[in-house]
């Protein structure tokens, strides 16, 4: 499926998560890369319907611009592995190789058109599974977060499902509140920082370098980190 057609997929996906998404989002986008026109070609395809006010399924008539449009079951699938893709390559660039906001949502833009399932469910084990994009927008599960419920122990975790006594080493933050983010910065809780953890109960008490930080389970649950080595 040619990228143009992918983008306009991943709108209906967004849109519905808004609620709705209608040919006048396409006509709202500031993609120019995508048309009206296009959500025609992609409802002859099968990948998306149009919807009547009164709830029925149509084709819509040549140069309707307005008008809720869906995706088919076809058109789900399809949409649903670009933003699981999207917004797990948004967590790598983001958490990972530290890259800024506007380079990130480039680069996402155009690993989501290439990259295999397979790679896709690496990047997202390597991340712990996570649930939610920088923006705090759902990733959809895949395959491989089944498992891990189940089996397989991810490469990052939360830092408050390791032992006491793991050597550890910080691999993101997921915490929203820019001022937790600022103190565990100011402790030296930042990617790539070795921690040990030396007591979990009845708080957290880790030790990086020479200095030991107390921390509530709350706060613990959102640090992200890898067994040191792996």
């Amino acid at each position: 499926m040619k990228k143009r057609k992918e983008e306009i997929l991943e709108l209906a996906w967004v849109g519905r998560e808004k609620d709705s998404f209608t040919r006048a989002d396409v006509e709202k986008s500031n993609d120019e890369r995508i048309s009206v026109e296009l959500v025609d070609e992609l409802i002859a395809e099968g990948y998306l319907t149009q919807i009547r006010p009164e709830g029925g399924l149509t084709v819509p008539p040549e140069g309707e611009v307005g008008g809720q449009v869906a995706l088919t079951d076809s058109g789900e699938k399809e949409a649903r592995r670009l933003i699981r893709s999207h917004r797990l390559s948004e967590r790598l660039f983001t958490d990972v190789l530290d890259i800024t906001a506007q380079s990130m949502e480039k680069h996402a833009c155009t690993f989501e058109h290439f990259l295999s399932d397979e790679v896709v469910d690496s990047i997202c084990t390597l991340l712990g599974h996570p649930r939610e994009c920088p923006h705090g927008r759902a990733i959809p599960p895949g395959s491989c977060c089944e498992k891990a419920l189940k089996k397989i122990a991810p490469i990052v975790a939360p830092l408050n499902e390791f032992k006491v006594g793991s050597e550890v080493r910080i691999a993101y933050v997921a915490t929203k509140n820019h001022q937790r983010l600022d103190q565990l910065a100011s402790f030296g809780i930042l990617p790539g920082a070795m921690v040990h953890i030396h007591q979990i109960k009845p708080s957290y008490v880790l030790k990086i370098g020479e200095t030991n930080i107390a921390l509530d389970d709350t706060i613990v649950k959102d640090i992200y980190a890898r067994m040191s080595g792996s």
